[in-house]
């Protein structure tokens, strides 16, 4: 008989489902693998940039975002948490009202131009030491950050010794914690052994979000035979790094880890400008994430082994927000099953681990 993991539903707290005729569809494979709840990621077309209202020619409000949500299925999620996207119209009086209405739990910062629809995003030298920072402080508002160094090129932005995300936990992120000393803060899908030390060192009120794929694939991975669906950002790193990830995640008793899994449709990788960042891993990532487990030496099938999973999978992210696990459970079963291209309104959706020399060890499973 294969052996089997029975867990609540789990919590995607860093995920994106977009917007347009598919969304419904990324929902529901979030849905069917288990998912009791999502943050969704507010750098859509214009940007989730106000909280109340309807949506303008320039931003869309968390309540108007959220409408489109719950109307495209996500009215079945326990929980939705969407943050405000920060841009140069942030306030701290929206977000002292955000607060005070109960829709705004969290805020996102994106380094300009670093990565989808960030072109919205203020440097971090704007918001350390400012009003809108301690606004987030007194009202207890997560920042959601993703961590990388704005302005960076050439190896000052990637090479062995140095990326833009290192350089971020090495420089930026101190000044952060010593200028907002109350601001809980999620450091959204780290990559390298700085940021994962850097969070294992800081307070209760610094966690991580890991994604699947920074849990099991390096940049070779990616570079040999140029994986498209592999590229994300931040993009995987070495070889220490995915070490460091994975001793973060399976430390006995952690509490500051948790799945975030970065999850991104793009059925059109190759661009014009480049390549699209972004993995989809709706429908296989708690597959994904056993798989990561294992491959780190946990015994899934051990009482500890599957306390330590069920603490990053299921309870330490909802503890973080302030909100209870799930009641409902799903089961995970060691066999293997399928993962394979979607057919999407615009093309192609290629989801991981398809063409990755990996299949699916583990199928998934609910009531």
């Amino acid at each position: 008989m294969s052996a089997s993991l029975n867990l609540p539903r789990w919590y995607d707290l860093h995920t994106h489902f977009r917007q347009g005729a598919n969304v419904a569809s990324y929902i529901a494979d979030h849905l069917a693998m288990g998912c009791a709840g999502a943050l969704a990621m507010p750098n859509t077309q214009p940007p989730v940039a106000l909280v109340n209202g309807p949506e303008t020619d320039t931003a869309w409000s968390i309540e108007s975002y959220r409408n489109i949500l719950l109307n495209a299925g996500a009215d079945a999620f326990d929980q939705l948490i969407i943050p405000l996207y920060l841009t140069k119209d942030t306030t701290p009086e929206m977000i002292d009202q955000g607060a005070e209405s109960g829709l705004l739990k969290a805020c996102k910062y994106y380094p300009p131009h670093g990565t989808t629809n960030s072109e919205h995003g203020v440097p971090m030298d704007y918001w350390i030491g400012g009003d809108v920072f301690r606004a987030l402080e007194v009202n207890h508002i997560v920042l959601c950050i993703h961590g990388e160094e704005h302005g960076l090129f050439g190896s000052d932005y990637f090479d062995e010794n140095q990326t833009a995300e290192s350089v971020f936990y090495s420089d930026r992120l101190p000044r952060i914690l010593d200028e907002h000393a109350e601001l809980r803060i999620v450091c959204e899908h780290i990559t390298t052994r700085v940021a994962a030390e850097f969070v294992s060192n800081a307070t209760e009120r610094v966690a991580a979000t890991i994604t699947p794929q920074h849990l099991l694939y390096t940049v070779g991975h990616l570079i040999q035979g140029l994986r498209y669906h592999l590229y994300c950002l931040p993009v995987v790193k070495f070889e220490q790094d995915l070490a460091a990830l994975r001793k973060a995640v399976t430390t006995p008793g952690q509490t500051q880890f948790f799945a975030g899994t970065d999850s991104a449709p793009h059925t059109t990788k190759a661009t014009e400008c480049g390549c699209a960042a972004g993995c989809y891993t709706g429908g296989c990532a708690p597959q994904l994430y056993a798989m990561a487990f294992e491959e780190a030496g946990v015994d899934l099938e051990s009482e500890d082994g599957k306390a330590l999973f069920e603490r990053f999978l299921c309870t330490n992210g909802p503890a973080f927000y302030g909100f209870s696990p799930s009641e409902k459970l799903f089961e995970l079963r060691r066999e293997p099953s399928q993962v394979e291209t979607l057919q999407r309104d615009e093309g192609p959706l290629v989801p991981l681990p398809v063409g990755m020399e990996r299949e699916l060890t583990w199928t998934l499973t609910q009531d």
